[in-house]
């Protein structure tokens, strides 16, 4: 009998294990420090708030750094549960299921300091090349003007030296985002290039769970229950303070 009953325990384990390892989300992003990059720690900001906030809503994670559209591209087929860093745009909601915002970015663009742009509406932009990063959605009215001379690139740092060397006209990212990358150019690329004053857009950060999962309004619900439960007993507040935001 006690050896029927430790084998009985043993397989209650083994299931019990197996659940856990069901609930093991596999989350994803590129690297876009300081909000999501592996070198940094936790992950960089937003990574953390997510991992912590999955947590505590009672499923495990792992993490997988990957280029941006590879990491959208996984979504819709399943290959990953949760993309951390996803602004809203309509298309996307064909690969999955958006969170409420969890953080907010400011979106502004970038010029050379010898050129004399400026910038009141996207009108003004048409005449000039304007780098992108390959499958970012900056703002809806940004993104669904055809008259905009949009040149595609690989990340911003690609962007910025276009920039500077006078290749494009402009280019645009977070203003946190572009602030790290140009402390970690040259000074000739750094001293080059300057932020227009007025922002395209601020936009809200997302978690963009795969429509492949099947529990992922439930994934959903539970993250932005946590969120919420975190900004009310400072975690939240402590995450960003830990990251220098």
């Amino acid at each position: 009998m006690l050896r029927l009953h430790r084998a009985l325990a043993l397989i209650g384990l083994l299931l019990l294990g197996q659940g856990a390892s069901a609930e093991k989300l596999r989350l994803v992003a590129d690297a876009w420090p300081p909000f999501t990059d592996a070198t940094l720690v936790n992950g960089g900001v937003a990574t953390d708030i997510v991992s912590t906030a999955l947590a505590r809503a009672g499923y495990a994670s792992e993490f997988e750094q990957v280029p941006w559209a590879r990491a959208l591209l996984g979504i819709g087929e399943g290959r990953y549960d949760v993309l951390v860093n996803a602004w809203y745009n309509d298309e996307r909601t064909r690969l999955g299921q958006f969170s409420s915002e969890y953080l907010v970015n400011r979106i502004r663009f970038l010029k050379r300091k010898d050129a004399p742009l400026e910038y009141h509406n996207l009108k003004q932009l048409h005449e000039y090349p304007i780098a992108v990063v390959r499958g970012y959605a900056y703002s809806s009215e940004f993104d669904n003007d055809s008259d905009l001379q949009k040149v595609p690139v690989h990340n911003f740092a690609m962007a910025v030296r276009m920039l500077a060397a006078d290749r494009v006209k402009l280019t645009l990212e977070d203003e946190y985002v572009a602030r790290y990358y140009l402390a970690r150019e040259s000074p000739r690329v750094r001293n080059a290039v300057e932020f227009l004053p007025k922002p395209l857009s601020e936009n809200s950060l997302h978690i963009l769970v795969s429509l492949k999962n099947p529990e992922h309004a439930q994934i959903v619900a539970r993250f932005d229950r946590e969120i919420a439960a975190m900004k009310a007993d400072g975690s939240y507040a402590r995450l960003l303070r830990q990251h220098g935001m």
